[in-house]
């Protein structure tokens, strides 16, 4: 629903969806596309040309998921075509017909490289739920599970979760886990099967259990063998990943209406907003310490993405009229603080970071970013109702 507290975010939606649909996805679908070795152009650089890049399984199954949405958002482009073409590159330089995933690919000699990486694998399983609720093809379902299958016969840890190792060594992490997550809930909108609701609960679980420290309800990232967590130079807080995490364990809870998921969710948003914030920006900054003082103060384009998607969730569950207006302010606010990081000498490119002095650092767009990106705008359309065409 609109109302009158959202006015001023649909305004900065709609110079969002603008850029989106003018500059970013008619730079991205092009430039950012290679019709010769396949596959997607990891990074530009800051005047617009391609940079060699090994090419990642990561990238391709976030590029899926990008030229999905903006299909779903309404854009005109070739939207069909580029996820089809994504799928094909996962299928043909990432993925093996036993389930095996191959994380790298090297252009310049044809040929993948890379052991077990847990990240990749997340994200392929993202990917090819994308690539099947466009194409229907019952192939990439099959796919998916015998890639899951692989993983617990392989990389599964008695106390829950994944490692990257056999056997399991320091460090397990967090960051994996969540876009596991985000992909077991992409395949239940898509699948009956009961192995996505179970490798979703599996990792809500382990998040509450483990993830989350009981002392401050933060979420860290490292861990030893057994999920205690890695103290050191390694125990560090990101915002992003609180705001992150706040927003899947809110989709998480809409499905089952699990207390204990939201109560988390809600101290991981509010460590986000009150101790990662940088207020004179409206920006959330990269890193905490474990006593979330600041450790990074730099804020990179991602995290400020995340923090959109977890307002608008927040906002969405909210009844009382004085916090709405609160919550629409700031996500107002976080919009337009967005929006800052597409003022690039290249139509439809961006920054990847500001420094503590909100002065942008000159560095090779990230084609990675447009993920966090389009899972903004999709959060936003559902709220406001925008469209790209």
């Amino acid at each position: 629903m609109i109302s009158s507290d959202l006015a001023d975010v649909r305004g900065a939606t709609r110079q969002l969806f603008d850029w989106l649909a003018t500059q970013a996805l008619p730079l991205w679908s092009s430039t950012g596309v290679d019709l010769i070795d396949g596959g997607f152009v990891e990074r530009l650089t800051p005047v617009g040309g391609r940079i060699a890049d090994v090419r990642r399984a990561r990238l391709v199954a976030r590029q899926i998921f990008v030229f999905k949405s903006a299909a779903d958002l309404g854009w005109d482009g070739p939207s069909d075509l580029l996820v089809r073409h994504g799928v094909a590159a996962l299928l043909d330089r990432h993925v093996s017909d036993a389930g095996d995933v191959i994380p790298r690919y090297i252009p310049s000699e044809r040929r993948g490289e890379g052991g077990f990486d847990l990240y990749d694998h997340a994200f392929v399983l993202f990917g090819l739920a994308h690539g099947y609720a466009q194409t229907r093809d019952p192939k990439l379902e099959a796919l998916a599970l015998a890639i899951l299958s692989r993983m617990r016969e392989g990389w599964a840890v008695k106390e829950g979760g994944f490692a990257e190792h056999r056997p399991p060594q320091a460090p397990l992490k967090a960051n994996p886990h969540m876009h596991l997550l985000e992909a077991s809930l992409s395949w239940m909108e898509v699948s009956r099967d009961a192995a996505w609701r179970e490798l979703r609960t599996e990792i809500v679980r382990l998040c509450l259990s483990r993830f989350i420290d009981p002392a401050n309800g933060s979420l860290h990232e490292f861990f030893q063998t057994k999920w205690s967590v890695l103290t050191g130079a390694e125990d560090i807080v990101e915002p992003g990943h609180q705001a992150e995490w706040a927003w899947l364990l809110l989709r998480s809870s809409a499905a089952d209406g699990n207390s204990s998921v939201l109560a988390a969710a809600t101290r991981l948003f509010d460590i986000a907003e009150q101790e990662g914030l940088d207020r004179r920006q409206a920006r959330l900054i990269n890193e905490l310490n474990a006593d979330l003082s600041p450790r990074d103060r730099r804020t990179r384009l991602w995290p400020q993405t995340e923090r959109i998607k977890a307002l608008v969730a927040f906002f969405e569950r909210e009844g009382e009229e004085t916090r709405c207006v609160e919550l629409a302010t700031r996500l107002a606010q976080s919009i337009h603080a967005l929006l800052g990081y597409f003022d690039h000498p290249v139509a439809g490119s961006w920054w990847e970071h500001f420094d503590s002095d909100a002065v942008r650092m000159e560095e090779p767009a990230r084609a990675s970013s447009l993920y966090h990106i389009i899972g903004a705008a999709n959060e936003l359309a559902r709220l406001t109702g925008e469209r790209l065409g």
